[in-house]
């Protein structure tokens, strides 16, 4: 995938709990008419994630997590053949079957391998891009761990680190996620974008995470209903910044923000 002009992944949440579109996909119908719309729109890459990762959320089981993203990503091959699908997992085993008996393309693992020691080895074996996220401890307790004393430090450190081993075990196509709303508080975030162009210094594509997050709706008095403008807002100074993905529930807007900043960036030396 050329991502010299940034590409924009649809979410697609199929299930009950994620902190804004949790329930709207749990039928057939509606995770076709969501698929087509995101694809309609520009997406070019769908993610597919069958567990909740909000804060303070509880794991499902394997076994459910597999049902959910199984029924939507045969309904993206029956109606969309070709589309590039990415599987949001932190479980090695539900890699496995998404890739092997699925055929997902790529790995979004929000924990860098933390939740599941297997996962590095589980996606050298399976030679599929890896996307990776910055995050201490788990869903549950990430919001207990928000105390750094440089954190832009310590979190290009962790992609350092981590993806040293990630090629030590033959994975090169590697993607890095800051964690936006995964381990900082509100402040944090807003630094952490600030300085989203000091990752390229590690020379891997940066995916980047905003859409609707509390780190818009809390500083507006809003809620994550009445947060695509402030996502819009945050999506372009993250494009600015340098950022290779954004990962979002709204794909027109995105595809639109990507389409406006390249314009900017090509005439910059007119």
């Amino acid at each position: 995938m050329d991502l010299s002009v940034p590409k924009v992944m649809g979410i697609l949440n199929v299930t009950p709990d994620s902190f804004y579109d949790g329930g709207k996909y749990n039928d057939p119908d509606k995770i076709l008419d969501k698929i087509r719309t995101m694809i309609d729109e520009g997406a070019d890459i769908i993610d597919v994630g069958g567990m909740s990762t909000r804060p303070g959320s509880e794991p499902v089981s394997e076994k459910e997590e597999i049902r959910r993203i199984t029924q939507a990503i045969l309904i993206i091959h029956e109606h969309f053949p070709g589309t590039i699908i990415s599987v949001d997992t932190y479980r090695a085993n539900v890699a496995r079957i998404a890739v092997k008996e699925l055929s997902v393309d790529i790995i979004n693992d929000i924990s860098g391998g933390e939740m599941d020691k297997g996962m590095f080895d589980t996606v050298a074996e399976l030679m599929v891009p890896y996307i990776f996220m910055h995050m201490v401890g788990t869903p549950r307790t990430m919001q207990n761990h928000i105390n750094y004393e440089d954190m832009i430090s310590e979190i290009l450190d962790y992609f350092a680190e981590k993806a040293g081993r990630l090629r030590s075990v033959g994975i090169n196509d590697i993607v890095i996620d800051p964690g936006f709303g995964f381990s900082k508080s509100l402040e944090q975030n807003f630094h952490l974008l600030d300085h989203l162009n000091v990752f390229q210094s590690l020379e891997l594509p940066v995916m980047v995470g905003i859409s609707r997050k509390s780190m818009i709706y809390r500083t507006l008095g809003t809620e994550p209903s009445d947060s695509l403008n402030g996502t819009t807002v945050l999506n372009t100074v993250a494009l600015l910044k340098g950022a290779n993905i954004l990962r979002v529930h709204d794909v027109k807007e995105a595809v639109q923000t990507v389409t406006l900043v390249k314009k900017l960036q090509r005439t910059e030396n007119l």
